[in-house]
Order: structure tokens, then C-alpha cells, then sequence
């Protein structure tokens, strides 16, 4: 069941006011200002949500000038270990249920909720040289293409599809994120990936992006949760409640993403 806290959402709002309906005749045990959410906070997330994540920082601190707000971005996988591990983090942010059910299971973070979700494409260069219009045309000889690493969100979720269409793919290299991947495209090191809707509209003008068809398209949904070691719960489950209705779901809106609901 997803969780509200409206005086944490209030804050990361631009709002400093009470909890109740009336503000000025609240008493000082229900009135929140942004003093509430301060402190370092470290956010674990997958590189697919960098833009948008990045996109909402400057909103956050301007609302709470005394958060100063770290990300780490990487595959999911790569961050569950570095978790697993004992790295400090406040929250965490996956682009899959599966990395953050190991965790869950491992009792290291809190009940996660889902707050977007998000579709793949096939990513070439700009002008589609290769002429690539579906995920057959990936397994032509000359195609030279690249995948996520297995464990990887996008790379397990294309993998699934191509299996599925009997489609097989061998891919030059597998790169340990979708940042990665796109990167090999962009710099022309490989002719073609499959990352997320997103990925492509981040991806600039050397980046190019082919539509898999929503019948193959798997349930791709991202959970987001406290990490129970956090040191700053307070800014950690803000940043939670923002990004599934406040200004960080605005910013991943703005970016591609969809809303689970």
C-alpha cells in the first residue's frame, strides 16, 4: 500500500506550512516547515532515471536549503550489491521489482512503492542509416549491436521480448547499464540498442528511436523505497513521497516517464 506523508510532501512543494487545514491556528506539534527536511541525503538509483532525478535536484534544494541531496547512478543490479554490501544510502530507486524484492527479502529496506513506469526502444543514430525498423532487423549480419548485462533491468527486460518473438540476437558487447549501451550507439561504436522510451528523448540529436510495439512490450515498472539504514528518515521518505506525487514526479513526467496509475 503506498504511503503518504503530507507534511514531508508539503515541504519538497516549495510549501512551508502546517499539516492542517488551517496553518495559522495549528499548534507547533502538527505544523511541518522545511526546517523538518535537511540534513545529507544519498539517493541509489537506476541510470535510466538520472535526467529526471537530476532534473528535480535544483527544486528540492531550493525548497529545503539545508538538504544537500548525492545521487548514485548505475544498473540496478550494481546497486542492490553495493546495498548488499553495506554502502550508505537514504533511498533507492530501481527499474524492476526483481533488485529491489532481493532486498526486500534481505530486510534492508523498507516497503517499496511503485512510482512510474517506462517502455523500451530500439536506439540507433540519427538518420537510421542501418535501416532498423524492428527488433528482427537486429539479428541481421552487418547489424552491429549492444545490450545490457544480464541482471541489468533493460537488458533482462529485452531479452525476455526477444525470446518471446523467437528473435535472436548476439550482441557485439553488454554493457553494464543503459547509459552505457546508448553510448556505444551515439559514439558509433555500435549501429543499434535497446534502452528505454526515455533514454532515446535524453538521448539528443545523435540518437534516433525505433517503436516496439506495445503488444511486445513488457510491464516495465520502477519501485522506489527507504533503505531502513538510512541516518535522515525523514528526508529519505520526503523524497520517496515526492517522487511518486510531488516535484521529483513532475520532472520524471517531463522526461518520458508514465504515471503506474
Amino acid at each position: 500500500m503506498r504511503r503518504v506523508f503530507p507534511c514531508l510532501v508539503v515541504a519538497l512543494a516549495l510549501v512551508a506550512a502546517a499539516c492542517g487545514s488551517n496553518s495559522k491556528s495549528s499548534s507547533p506539534s502538527t505544523t511541518t516547515n522545511k526546517s523538518a527536511v535537511n540534513g545529507n541525503l544519498t539517493v541509489f538509483a537506476a541510470a535510466s532515471l538520472t535526467g529526471a532525478f537530476n532534473d528535480a535536484k535544483p527544486k528540492l534544494t531550493a525548497a529545503n536549503p539545508d538538504l544537500n541531496v548525492t545521487y548514485n547512478f548505475a544498473g540496478s543490479n550494481a546497486l542492490v550489491a553495493q546495498i548488499q554490501q553495506g554502502a550508505p544510502a537514504d533511498v533507492f530507486a530501481s527499474a524492476d521489482q526483481k533488485n529491489i524484492q532481493a532486498l526486500v527479502a534481505a530486510g534492508l529496506v523498507e516497503t517499496p512503492v511503485t512510482f512510474v513506469k517506462n517502455k523500451l526502444e530500439i536506439a540507433v543514430a540519427a538518420g537510421n542509416p542501418k535501416g532498423i525498423f524492428d527488433l528482427a532487423d537486429l539479428a541481421h549480419p552487418g547489424v552491429s549491436v549492444v545490450l545490457e548485462a544480464q541482471g541489468v533491468p533493460a537488458g533482462d527486460y529485452t531479452r525476455l521480448v526477444l525470446a518471446k518473438l523467437g528473435i535472436t540476437v548476439t550482441p557485439k558487447s553488454l554493457e553494464t547499464d543503459v547509459k552505457s549501451a546508448l553510448a556505444k550507439v551515439t559514439s558509433g561504436e555500435a549501429d543499434a540498442t535497446v534502452v528505454y522510451v526515455t533514454d532515446v528523448k535524453a538521448g539528443g540529436p545523435k540518437v534516433q528511436g525505433v517503436t516496439i510495439p506495445d503488444a511486445d512490450q513488457p510491464d516495465i515498472t520502477y519501485p522506489i523505497a527507504v533503505v531502513k539504514a538510512t541516518t535522515n528518515h525523514a528526508a529519505a521518505q520526503a523524497f520517496v513521497d515526492s517522487a511518486v506525487s510531488g516535484d521529483v514526479q513532475k520532472s520524471l513526467e517531463a522526461a518520458g516517464f508514465s504515471s503506474p496509475k
